[in-house]
C-alpha cells in the first residue's frame, strides 16, 4: 500500500462494527469511499465519507441495483503495484483502493423467512461479490474484509506496521473466495429447488434404465454451506470438523434442530442423530427408533411415546447403551422415566413436556434436541457423499409405504393382515440399517438387526441370533435379493413366517421353493433399499 492517500472502499449490509473500524481506518488516513446506507451510518458516526458516485461521476441507478460497478472502482480495486498498472491509473486518474470491506445483501435470510420470489432474487448482491472477488484476486496489494471479525485484526496490524501483512491479505483473500463461493452455491441451489423444481419422487417400479439427471444434476453441481457449528473433533480426536447446514434453503434436518440441554453435539452424535432421523420419519404411527453407530439397534411403534421407547429398547437393550433416541411424538414424562434409567448421549423429538425436561436436565452428558415434524422428513435436497477427489450426489431413498397393491405375492401362501403389517414396518426399518441388511420385526417392533456384513446369509444369521427365540414367529425384510436360498433355509430354521424382499435374482426360483417348502409366505417390492 501507498504511504499517501490510501484509499479504503466500504460497502456493507451488515454494519455490526463498521463505524468504529472506519473510524480507526480514517485516523490512521485513510480516505473512505462507500455507498448508500453505509454512508450514511458512516455520517452519522462522525465520519468524513467519500460517495462512490463521485469517484465514478455516475449516479446510483435502477433502485440502487447498480452502484459499484465501473471502471474507477474496478480499477482501482485490481491495479497491481507495478510501474505500468500504476501509470495507467494515473493517466485515466483513478485512486488505488487498498482495503475493500464488503457483505453480502441477505439472500439466505431471506430465503429462510419464506419471502416471495421477487424479494428473494432482489435480495442476490451483485456489486459486493465483484468487489469482494477483483479485491481477493490482488490480494497481493489490496486487503478484503467479508467478516467483522476481521476488523481488529487489519487495525491491528495497520497501527503496528503501517499496512496489512501479505499472509494476512492471503488469509482474507480466501476468506472472501469462499464466502462469495457459498453465497453463489445458495443462490443456485434456491434456483435449482424453487424455481427450476426439486427432485420429483419416481414411481416405486420405474425401470432404471435410461434415466436423465434431474434438476441439479447438470454438467456442475454446486453446494454451499453456513456454519452451525464447530465440533471439538471428528470421528476421531486428532480430526478436525465442524457442521454445516446447506445454503439456499430453509434450514431442515438436523439443522433445523433446537438444543434444549446438554453439552456439544459431536461430530459421531450428529452422524448418529442423522440416520435416527430419517429412520423414524418413514412411521406414521409413534414410532422410536434407537442408534448406535449409525445403524438402528431397535425400533418400536406404539400407542404412546413410553410404549414405541420400550418396545425399541427391548429389540437390544445391550447396544441401546450410549445410543440416540429419535421420536416422531412429543416426549411425556412417562417415555422420560424410562429413558432415565440408562445412558443415552442425544434425544431428538419435536417436543418435550416441561416435565419431561426437567426430568432428563438431570442426565449430565444428554443432550436433548427438538425438531419440528415438518423438519423431520426426510428427502429434502440431494444426497451428497464424499470421496476421494469429489462428490457422490443422487436423489435420497424414500422407502414409503408398502401397499400391498404393489407388491407380488410369490409363493403360495399370501402374508396375512398381521403379518403384512409386520413386513410394512419391517420394510421401512430395513432401509435405514448398513447393506448388507437383515431385519426381524415381531410384533411392534425388531427383535433382530443384521447389519453392514459381506454377505446376506452372514447378516441374517446376526439378526436371528440376536433374536434368539423371539425369532419365533417374527417376519424378515432384506434390503436386496437373496442370491441364495441359504438364507430362506437359515430363517425357516429360526421360525420366521413371512419375508419381504425386491426379487430380482438369479435364483429366486430356489428362494421361493424354500419358502413354500417350509411355510413361509414371501413378497417381492421390485425396489431394493442398499445404504452404503
Amino acid at each position: 500500500m501507498g504511504k499517501s492517500r490510501r484509499r479504503a472502499l466500504i460497502s456493507v449490509y451488515d454494519k455490526e462494527g463498521v463505524a468504529e473500524f472506519g473510524r480507526a481506518l480514517a485516523e490512521l488516513g485513510f480516505e473512505i469511499v462507500s455507498t448508500g446506507g453505509t454512508a450514511s451510518a458512516l455520517r452519522r458516526a462522525g465520519l468524513e465519507v467519500t460517495d462512490v458516485s463521485d469517484v465514478t461521476g455516475f449516479p446510483e441507478v435502477l433502485d440502487g441495483r447498480v452502484k459499484t460497478l465501473h471502471p474507477r472502482v474496478h480499477a482501482g480495486i485490481l491495479a497491481r503495484p507495478t510501474q505500468e498498472h500504476m501509470e495507467a491509473l494515473e493517466k485515466l486518474d483513478v485512486t488505488p483502493i487498498d482495503i475493500v470491506v464488503v457483505n453480502l445483501y441477505p439472500f439466505q435470510r431471506t430465503v429462510e423467512s419464506g419471502a416471495g420470489e421477487a424479494e428473494v432474487v432482489e435480495n442476490i448482491d451483485i456489486g459486493g461479490p465483484s468487489m469482494a472477488r477483483a479485491a481477493a484476486k490482488n490480494f497481493d496489494r489490496v486487503a478484503v474484509i467479508v467478516d467483522p471479525a476481521d476488523y481488529p485484526v487489519v487495525i491491528a496490524e495497520l497501527r503496528e506496521n503501517g499496512s496489512v501483512s501479505q499472509k494476512t491479505r492471503a488469509r482474507l483473500a480466501a476468506a472472501a473466495f469462499q464466502h462469495t463461493a457459498a453465497y453463489d452455491a445458495a443462490i443456485a441451489r434456491y434456483f435449482a429447488d424453487s424455481v427450476a423444481g426439486a427432485p420429483k419422487q419416481r414411481g416405486q417400479h420405474e425401470a432404471d434404465e435410461g434415466r436423465e439427471a434431474g434438476p441439479g444434476l447438470g454438467r456442475e453441481f454446486t453446494l454451499g454451506g453456513t456454519a452451525v457449528q464447530t465440533l471439538r473433533y471428528g470421528e476421531n480426536p486428532h480430526q478436525a470438523a465442524a457442521f454445516y447446514r446447506v445454503a439456499g434453503a430453509r434450514p431442515w434436518g438436523l439443522a433445523a434442530a433446537r438444543q434444549l440441554g446438554g453439552k456439544e453435539l459431536s461430530f459421531n452424535n450428529i452422524g448418529d442423530a442423522d440416520a435416527a432421523v430419517r429412520a423414524v420419519a418413514e412411521f406414521c404411527e409413534t414410532a422410536v427408533v434407537i442408534v448406535k453407530h449409525a445403524n438402528p439397534c431397535g425400533i418400536g411403534v406404539g400407542a404412546g411415546a413410553a410404549e414405541a421407547y420400550r418396545t425399541a429398547l427391548d429389540s437390544d437393550p445391550v447396544s441401546a447403551f450410549g445410543g440416540i433416541a429419535a421420536f416422531n411424538r412429543l416426549v411425556d414424562l412417562e417415555a422420560a422415566r424410562l429413558m432415565s434409567e440408562i445412558f443415552l448421549e442425544v434425544i431428538i423429538a419435536p417436543g418435550f413436556a416441561p416435565e419431561a425436561v426437567e426430568l432428563l436436565h438431570g442426565k449430565k452428558n444428554l443432550r436433548l434436541l427438538e425438531l419440528a415434524v415438518d423438519d423431520i422428513m426426510p428427502g429434502a435436497g440431494w444426497d451428497v457423499r464424499s470421496v476421494a477427489g469429489g462428490v457422490l450426489v443422487q436423489e435420497p431413498d424414500r422407502v414409503g409405504r408398502l401397499d400391498m397393491r404393489e407388491v407380488s405375492v410369490v409363493t403360495r401362501r399370501a402374508p396375512n393382515e398381521r403379518e403384512m403389517t409386520q413386513l410394512a414396518n419391517a420394510w421401512k426399518a430395513v432401509a435405514h440399517v448398513k447393506s448388507n441388511a437383515i431385519v426381524l420385526w415381531k410384533g411392534n417392533g425388531t427383535v433382530g438387526v443384521g447389519a453392514g456384513q459381506m454377505n446376506r446369509v452372514g447378516a441374517a444369521r446376526i439378526a436371528v441370533e440376536q433374536a434368539g427365540p423371539r425369532a419365533a414367529g417374527s417376519v424378515m425384510a432384506s434390503d436386496a435379493f437373496f442370491p441364495f436360498a441359504d438364507t430362506v433355509e437359515l430363517a425357516a430354521k429360526a421360525g420366521v413366517t413371512a419375508i419381504v424382499q425386491p426379487g430380482g435374482s438369479l435364483r429366486d426360483k430356489d428362494s421361493v421353493q424354500a419358502a413354500d417348502a417350509h411355510g413361509i409366505a414371501m413378497v417381492f417390492t421390485g425396489r431394493r433399499h442398499f445404504r452404503h
